[in-house]
């Protein structure tokens, strides 16, 4: 007997040493590879400190950038050369030329994306789940070629299932339908569901972000995009996915309120290039697309046609951080006003101090966020910077009559975007996200007077929304901000 338990506490030495330098070697990793050294410590500290837990932890959060993804894209490009050379040439007619003051706004995000600022662009504001469904479907409805779809949560639901159906439908009559779903997103999805569009003869994929035998950790990268294509003549992306609650007044929330855009001209088939990217990851094949014509937008719309539009995508494949410069860039090139329109405020200092430095300059800095939480833990990081904020002069309204779901900025007189990114860390670093980035006054006040009809209906706080809180939630409000970088 005492011989056994000599052998088992030697047998648990052994494996506390062995998971010690286990420890030791992926410190060493997080050394090399963190980016940030606030971020190397606090994963070094844990793992030293508790090397059980931390360890796998850091194998499943730590990673900072998709492995794979650019190495796959640069095989589509040389396998399919003429594809990208016909739509170079198809865009390149409708490339803008900015302004000196429109180079202000969008110069960076030219050399960010690499992409061209395009001209002619038809782009409508969709401010509800009813408007941007009835267009999205309406738009599927009318496609004789092809239908491209991508969401970040399909639900088994109403609309869920008349998305389906109408998939199901397009895909019979033998329109081309490719459907991508982030599977992490829509891990509720049931099989049957993606059987049936199977079945029907939709070309689905989850987007499978562990593909490869390196990257079977890569589970807390999502695909965050939201798009729409209809045979590369109207295009749509936003906050909307698909569910009943995007739509519906539910119980919990009350009325969801989400925004989303519709793009008609040349934008679209860069839109539509962000989509071929995804699919190709997705299923290694590239489909057959219009990359020869684009439908001009001619004000018929709810548009005046005369838009320059950037369909920025950022992501966890970039050496930069994509995300974080979108924002800075909006955030310091302002000069009169900021106004943003988002679920999560969970940023890291480098954005909290450029709010606070735009409102010290005198710009109208303000934050829209929800008041009623969709997670807590988020939500909860929020207050540890209510005081910060309103110290420097940046004002922070919550929504009250449901949850506020828009990805929305609005700088100066010119510049917006509506798309997909929230202001917080996994947007700018772990999710695949896109925006469509517009310079033009007049869209400018449509998400202006948007803007206003939301601020109505929320309530303006400040410090004292934390501070006066008792010392139970000042403590769970410290700890959850612990968490902001994977939040």
């Amino acid at each position: 007997m005492f011989e056994q338990d000599i052998e088992k506490f030697a047998l648990g030495t052994l494996l506390f040493i062995g998971w010690e330098i286990l420890a030791v070697a992926t410190i060493f990793n997080v050394v090399m590879k963190a980016r940030s050294a606030a971020g190397a410590w606090g994963w070094a500290m844990s793992m030293l400190a508790f090397p059980f837990v931390a360890v796998p932890l850091y194998w499943i959060l730590g990673r900072h950038q998709f492995h794979g993804y650019m190495d796959q894209l640069r095989e589509a490009q040389e396998s399919n050369e003429r594809i990208f050379c016909d739509v170079e040439k198809t865009l390149s007619v409708h490339f803008a030329d900015l302004t000196d003051e429109q180079k202000r706004y969008g110069g960076v995000l030219e050399k960010l994306s690499e992409r061209r600022w395009t001209k002619g662009n038809e782009v409508c504001l969709l401010i509800n789940g009813e408007m941007t469904f009835e267009a999205i479907f309406a738009a599927i409805e009318s496609a004789e070629e092809y239908v491209l779809a991508q969401f970040f949560i399909v639900k088994n639901d109403k609309v869920g299932n008349k998305f389906r159906e109408l998939l199901e439908k397009k895909a019979r009559d033998g329109v081309r339908v490719y459907f991508v779903y982030d599977e992490i997103g829509s891990h509720s999805l049931p099989k049957r569901f993606v059987k049936s569009l199977r079945e029907a003869g939709v070309n689905v994929h989850a987007f499978h972000s562990t593909q490869g035998p390196s990257n079977r950790f890569q589970i807390n990268f999502r695909n965050h995009r939201k798009i729409v294509v209809a045979d590369g003549r109207v295009g749509f992306v936003g906050g909307h996915n698909i569910g009943d609650e995007y739509c519906e007044v539910t119980e919990r929330f009350g009325a969801w309120r989400d925004t989303h855009v519709q793009l008609v001209g040349p934008s679209v088939l860069s839109l539509q290039m962000i989509f071929l990217a995804d699919y190709y990851w997705a299923a290694r094949e590239v489909p057959d697309l219009r990359w020869d014509q684009i439908t001009a937008a001619d004000g018929s719309g709810c548009g005046a046609g005369e838009s320059e539009v950037l369909t920025l995508p950022t992501g966890p494949i970039e050496t930069i951080e994509g995300g974080t410069i979108f924002f800075l860039n909006a955030i310091t090139r302002a000069r009169r006003r900021i106004w943003i329109a988002t679920p999560y405020f969970v940023t890291d200092e480098s954005i909290r101090s450029a709010l606070q430095m735009a409102a010290l300059r005198g710009v109208d800095v303000r934050i829209m966020i929800p008041d009623k939480p969709d997670k807590y833990i988020p939500w909860l990081a929020t207050f540890s910077y209510l005081a910060d904020m309103e110290a420097a002069g940046v004002r922070v309204f919550r929504y009250e009559p449901g949850f506020l779901h828009s990805k929305v900025i609005l700088v100066d007189e010119s510049f917006s975007s509506v798309g997909t990114s929230n202001l917080d860390n996994r947007s700018m670093r772990l999710n695949f996200e896109v925006s469509a980035v517009v310079l033009d006054a007049e869209f400018a006040k449509s998400v202006e007077s948007m803007f206003e009809m939301d601020l109505e209906r929320c309530r303006e706080v400040g410090g004292a929304d934390y501070l006066e809180r008792p010392a139970y939630f000042r403590l769970g409000v410290k700890l959850a901000r612990l968490g902001s970088p994977v939040l």
